[in-house]
């Protein structure tokens, strides 16, 4: 595997210590090893000989930056997997979405099915889909645009994707469940002036962002709360619409 575009650039650490590991995945970066994408850069490879071995807690998708967690012992991947398993851990991912909801809060409770068609997505699938839920708030509105919050109480498959495209509200640059078109501010700025031929997109991959992640330590028993700031691209989205 060739990750040299990778090693320039050290995947930061949010927070650290002797049982675990939480980093700021890079968008393009997958969280584990994947059979679809052999060739493509995995998050632990990436950090080999930072720690003597890492355990994958959770995923996020390969476009979705932000929070990731990694065990440093199995006591404590057994305890922090129980913990997701039993939705005792609370997620809050940030989405620009495509679309001005009617709603400034709402939930979603659409039964999920991963790998359930030829493209391996995930499907709404009444009959044989698994119990899932996404609550949702509106932060702002940019034009055809929508900067939402998103915390998902199950960990389906692309759920929030998911969730979101049957809301009406596919998420920006999403190749799977939208229209996978870059974001561009000319679609947003009423009296953009540029010229077309050199626009550049403010964002072309899937602008999902594991924002927080919160838990109880799985030795201290204390609250812990993790934050990755918004990624380069993100930032300078959220920053140009409310320019518009």
């Amino acid at each position: 595997m060739n990750y040299s575009r990778w090693m320039r650039t050290s995947i930061p650490v949010l927070f650290e210590d002797a049982s675990l590991v939480a980093v700021d995945k890079p968008s393009g970066v997958l969280s584990a090893p994947d059979r679809y994408d052999p060739d493509e850069p995995v998050a632990a490879t990436l950090l080999e000989g930072r720690w003597p071995r890492l355990w994958p807690v959770h995923r996020l998708d390969k476009d979705t930056s932000g929070v990731l967690l990694f065990a440093l012992s199995e006591d404590t991947h057994r305890a922090l997997s129980e913990a997701f398993e039993q939705g005792l851990v609370r997620k809050t991912y940030r989405a620009i979405v495509r679309g001005r909801p009617a709603w400034n809060e709402t939930a979603c409770e659409l039964p999920l099915l991963p790998d359930g068609d030829r493209q391996h997505r995930t499907i709404i699938d009444a009959a044989n889909g698994k119990p899932s839920r996404t609550e949702f708030a509106v932060l702002e509105t940019y034009g055809p645009y929508s900067l939402v919050e998103a915390r998902p109480s199950t960990g389906r498959t692309h759920q929030i994707r998911v969730h979101l495209a049957a809301l009406g509200l596919p998420i920006a640059c999403d190749p799977l469940y939208g229209d996978g078109k870059p974001l561009l501010l000319s679609r947003v700025k009423r009296r953009w002036k540029g010229d077309p031929r050199d626009e550049r997109p403010l964002m072309s991959r899937t602008a999902l962002h594991a924002l927080k992640i919160e838990f109880a330590h799985p030795l201290k028993k204390e609250s812990l709360a993790i934050e990755a700031p918004y990624p380069k691209d993100f930032r300078a989205a959220t920053i140009q619409f409310g320019k518009a």
